[in-house]
């Protein structure tokens, strides 16, 4: 692994963007950014691979507002595709703040968002189109999108996109976009399918892995409660009764999100709650109102899990376990973010027994018991875990699709 360089300005960024990047916090490069904005400046196609909070964000915006701010203005030439709308307006923002003096601009396009605001500020000419898949392909279908003149291509959080069932959407934008462009693919997991992603949408990568992937952050002190189903509200009432921390519980389904972010405020605590139902006002209001300190308390079903970038989030708690073991490494990732410190803590059921000894499988250890918490209760033999993932996203209708030379697409 190569050393994180002491400034940006050795890494060959301008001193116009080295002047929005000291005034947005960025003191020295991270090691993802360190990495790969080199690479990135050189118009390379990058596999970047990092864990949670290391700032892969700032490792291909700072390179992508260097390169664009070369290239004639008039008509988007990037795209950022991300899986989540809160992802989409977190890069947004960190656009607005480095490339106020190169005067690089970009819109957010997602799903539940006016369409006509979106086509206004479409008609603004930016520099970055920032969106979800499903509602660019509105987009796209209705005219007011074209993607051949991109120039540079942007998967943040890949394999997430490819859990929510995103695979036939990202399909069909990889053909409408052109053969001749730079790709960039940030991810924090490297899982089967999203190689398979890679093949079909890179030429000649540079691989940039910072850490081994499902590697969980070196701050997080990671610890489980072995409990009942029926036990499991009793025991989050009496952790969060001990400790004053900023909180994000996860739960598995909207209704028990709802269900708990309602007996929670009955018992005192100032909490919100988002999940895959709530409007994009709703969610905005939630989030919003957690970074502020409004709530001290975020639930949050797993649409949260790559959507939050949130400072200082003191501890995470998987009320219930995610259905996908690599999700683990996200959600405790809202914690301890760039070097901080932080808890995370898993409610583990009898019935969680085969999904908990996947999710220690993936880390690579054991994690240690709470204190206080009973022993394993080990489920019967030959029994079977049928949960199934909250939430697939139905592929649209196929559209018309261009010709590709491009390799075998991702199933």
């Amino acid at each position: 692994m190569q050393t994180t360089a002491m400034s940006f300005h050795t890494l060959g960024v301008s001193e116009t963007l080295l002047s929005d990047i000291a005034k947005a916090g960025f003191t020295e490069p991270t090691s993802i950014q360190a990495q790969a904005i080199p690479h990135v400046l050189q118009g390379r196609d990058v596999i970047g691979c990092a864990q949670t909070g290391t700032g892969k964000t700032a490792a291909f915006v700072i390179p992508l507002i260097e390169r664009l701010a070369a290239m004639p203005k008039g008509q988007p030439k990037a795209l950022i595709l991300v899986p989540t709308r809160e992802l989409a307006i977190q890069i947004q923002e960190v656009i607005d703040k480095l490339g106020r003096s190169t005067r690089i601009f970009a819109t957010t396009i997602v799903g539940g968002a006016d369409m006509q605001a979106q086509v206004r500020g479409l008609r603004q000419r930016p520099d970055i189109l920032v969106a979800t898949p499903g509602r660019l392909l509105d987009h796209l279908w209705n005219g007011t999108v074209n993607l051949v003149p991109m120039k540079i291509l942007v998967l943040d959080e890949a394999d997430r996109m490819l859990d929510m069932g995103f695979a036939p959407q990202i399909n069909q934008i990889l053909d409408a976009m052109p053969e001749e462009r730079q790709t960039l693919l940030f991810s924090a997991t490297m899982p089967a399918d999203l190689n398979r992603l890679a093949q079909a949408s890179v030429k000649d990568p540079v691989q940039v892995m910072v850490s081994r992937p499902a590697t969980t952050a070196v701050g997080v002190t990671q610890s489980l409660h072995h409990t009942t189903h029926d036990s499991k509200t009793d025991l989050l009432v009496s952790l969060l009764g001990r400790e004053q921390h900023t909180v994000l519980v996860f739960t598995r389904t909207k209704h028990r999100a709802d269900r708990l972010g309602h007996v929670l405020g009955n018992v005192g605590h100032k909490v919100a709650v988002i999940h895959g139902d709530r409007t994009l006002s709703q969610r905005r209001a939630a989030l919003e109102g957690f970074k502020r300190g409004t709530f001290r308390i975020l639930v949050a079903t797993d649409i949260a899990a790559r959507g939050i970038d949130v400072a200082n989030i003191g501890h995470v708690v998987n009320y219930d376990l995610p259905n996908c073991p690599e999700d683990y490494v996200h959600r405790i990732g809202r914690t301890a973010r760039m070097n901080a410190t932080g808890q995370a803590t898993s409610f583990v059921t009898a019935e969680d027994h085969l999904q908990w000894r996947a999710i220690e499988k993936l880390l690579g250890q054991a994690v240690p018991l709470a204190a206080g918490s009973p022993p394993a209760h080990r489920r019967s033999a030959g029994q079977v875990s049928h949960s199934r993932p909250e939430y697939r996203r139905p592929s649209r209708p196929s559209s018309p699709r261009r010709t590709s030379t491009r390799s075998e697409r991702v199933s």
